[in-house]
């Protein structure tokens, strides 16, 4: 393991689902240098979850975009500024954790820490000891905690975790829901990317087949994807209690966890499902599911739509999912972090 590191820096400016697969490596690094003080390179919309692992990151510094890269505009003028506050900081390791490294690993290098640790495009020469090919097939998971097993930091597990708060508890009390725990499903037909969405009529189709076993039916989702909420609860001849753009992620979350089971597409949502050992039935539109699908394939039952799109198929992955996991029982009290 690398010596007197007392200042990290990653570079992870992507979207919430990104950052929360690679919250083990965040915690192995966090147990490795359980002093140190860990600043995330990212994206404004991260602030929420570093407040969340606070545990495992100190600091957040917006990274202000940068050309190719496609999650936000990028601002000269800040990147400016960003880049030379980054330089002053002395960092004793930076971690590129962006990607295959093809844009942004000049960027890293450049802030001069004592260490710098990353990836490299497949078949491209290394520019130095800590850098590593990036492993195409590994599972967004593994990619990390195998970047940082290389730099010597011993990879602990791939447990995933959303920590929830007491106001998470309240604002769902305050949903009023009306019926027990586990006594619901949730069915989330939205993702950050439409391409990754499956068609709202199928999530009616298959909310409808539980709905039809006794099920009450959740419809969540945020402010933006109302809409999409509204065509599913359209399609479905069951009624439905639609939430979409009444609950903050972390309200969210606590839905989910005290839910039966979880419907989705293989987006966010599906990872928060696996931090609270929510059964889910996840459904893989890119034909990525090595990469983003839960794990723990007990709990989870993963539909790559690009090999098997009928909805037979789905109806037979929801019955064996239901049966296998009818051990839960509504009694669970949620670990609470202070806020």
């Amino acid at each position: 393991m690398l010596q007197n590191v007392q200042r990290i820096i990653m570079l992870r400016a992507l979207k919430p689902g990104d950052l929360l697969c690679t919250v083990p490596a965040f915690r192995a690094l966090r147990l490795a240098y359980p002093k140190a003080h860990i600043t995330l390179a990212g994206l404004p919309c991260a602030g929420a979850f570093q407040e969340r692992f606070s545990h495992y990151i100190d600091t957040l510094v917006h990274f202000p975009g940068y050309p190719g890269l496609p999650e936000q505009e990028p601002d000269s003028a800040a990147f400016a500024a960003f880049m030379q506050q980054q330089q002053q900081v002395h960092y004793d390791l930076a971690l590129q954790m962006q990607g295959n490294g093809s844009i942004v690993n000049d960027i890293v290098r450049q802030w001069k820490a004592t260490y710098t640790a990353g990836f490299v495009p497949t078949g491209e020469r290394p520019p130095g000891p800590l850098f590593i090919n990036y492993p195409e097939r590994l599972h967004e998971i593994n990619r990390h905690l195998h970047l940082l097993e290389h730099t010597g930091i011993p990879a602990t597990d791939t447990m995933l975790e959303f920590p929830l708060t007491s106001a998470d508890k309240r604002a769902y009390d305050a949903l009023a829901l009306g019926m027990g725990g586990f006594e619901y499903i949730c069915i989330h037909p939205g993702a950050s990317v439409a391409a990754r969405q499956w068609p709202p009529a199928y999530f009616a189709a298959i909310a409808d087949y539980l709905a039809s076993d006794g099920w009450k039916i959740i419809l969540t989702g945020t402010a933006q994807e109302k809409q999409l909420t509204a065509k599913v609860k359209g399609y479905m001849r069951f009624p439905v209690i639609d939430l979409a753009g009444g609950t903050s992620l972390g309200c969210m979350a606590q839905l989910i966890r005290n839910s039966r089971a979880l419907v989705c597409n293989c987006t966010a949502i599906s990872h928060i499902a696996a931090a609270m050992a929510t059964p889910s039935l996840v459904i893989s539109m890119d034909g990525e599911p090595h990469r983003w699908a839960p794990l723990n394939h007990y709990l989870h039952r993963t539909i790559d739509w690009t090999q098997q799109p009928t909805m037979e198929h789905i109806y037979r992955l929801a019955d064996e999912l239901m049966a296998r996991t009818n051990y839960r029982q509504p009694s669970f009290t949620p670990t609470v972090i202070p806020c």
